[in-house]
C-alpha cells in the first residue's frame, strides 16, 4: 500500500507542511476575512455559532481556539461568558490582524491571540475547559499528534468542538460544492489574496482529509469518548465533538 501524499500549500521539498501553512497564512493575512466571509457566503458565522452552541453545555471558563487565525471563533465564543480564550496559531500575520481585531472590539482582556504549535502546546494537562479549531485540523503535519495535545490540555468531561470541511454527498449540493471549490475559490482567492497557491490547497486538503467516521475513528483512537459529528449546510462542513 503506498504512502498517501501529504498536501501542501506550495510543495517544496525544503519545507514542511508545518512551515508552508504558515507561510501560506502569513501572505494572505491582510485579506484573509474579507476572502473568508466573501467566499463563504457568510455561512462560516451560522456554522461558528452552531458549533459554540454544543460547547455550551459545559458552560466552559477557560477556553482554548486552536488555529485560531485571525479569532473569528474566539470572538464567537464570547457569548458563552467565558473568563478567559487563548487564540493560538501558527501564523504571526494572521495573529497581528486578529490583535488589532480584540483591540478595536475591547476584548482583549478576555481574549489573547498567541503564537505556538498545535502539536506542541505550551500549557499545562487539564488547563483548559473546553476547546475549539475552525477549519485547522487538516492542516495538521501530524493529525494523532495535534489531536492528542488538544486532548491533553482540556480537563476530564472537558469538550473539544472541531469544525471542519467535508465532501457533500447528495445532489445537487456535492455537485455545486465541487465545482465552486476547485473553480471559482481558487480563481477568486488568487485575485484577491494575490497568492496563486493558498486557494488551491483549500480544496486539495478537503479531499485529502480523512472525513465523517474516518475522522471520528481517529477521535476514539487517541482517546475522546462520546464523539459524535453533525452535517451542516448539507454536508459542506461537519462540526465533531469529543470528550475527555
Amino acid at each position: 500500500m503506498s504512502e498517501k501524499k501529504v498536501v501542501k500549500p506550495y510543495n517544496e521539498e525544503n519545507k514542511s507542511k508545518k512551515e508552508e501553512v504558515a507561510e501560506m497564512f502569513n501572505n494572505i493575512s491582510a485579506k484573509y476575512d474579507f476572502l473568508n466571509h466573501f467566499l463563504s457566503l457568510g455561512i462560516d458565522k451560522l456554522w461558528r455559532k452552531k458549533a459554540i452552541k454544543k460547547l455550551g453545555a459545559i458552560q466552559p471558563k477557560r477556553i482554548l481556539d486552536l488555529a485560531t487565525g485571525t479569532g473569528d471563533f474566539a470572538i464567537a465564543a464570547l457569548k458563552l461568558n467565558p473568563e478567559k480564550i487563548v487564540g493560538v496559531d501558527l501564523s504571526p500575520g494572521m495573529l497581528e490582524v486578529g490583535k488589532q481585531k480584540m483591540k478595536k472590539k475591547g476584548v482583549d482582556h478576555i481574549i489573547s491571540m498567541e503564537q505556538g504549535d498545535s502539536e506542541n502546546l505550551p500549557f499545562d494537562d487539564n488547563y483548559f475547559d473546553g476547546l475549539t479549531v475552525g477549519f485547522g485540523v487538516r492542516n495538521y503535519e501530524n493529525l494523532e499528534k495535534g489531536l492528542s495535545e488538544m486532548l491533553r490540555v482540556i480537563r476530564k468531561d472537558g469538550m473539544a468542538v472541531i469544525l471542519e470541511f467535508s465532501k457533500p454527498k447528495k445532489f445537487p449540493v456535492k455537485q455545486s460544492f465541487n465545482f465552486y471549490s476547485k473553480n471559482i475559490i481558487p480563481l477568486l482567492g488568487k485575485s484577491i489574496s494575490k497568492d496563486s497557491s493558498a486557494y488551491t490547497y483549500l480544496p486539495e486538503s478537503v479531499e485529502a482529509f480523512p472525513e465523517g467516521q474516518d475522522f471520528i475513528n481517529i477521535l476514539e483512537k487517541v482517546g475522546y469518548k462520546d464523539v459524535t459529528s453533525t452535517l451542516v449546510s448539507g454536508g459542506i462542513a461537519t462540526i465533531y465533538v469529543g470528550r475527555k
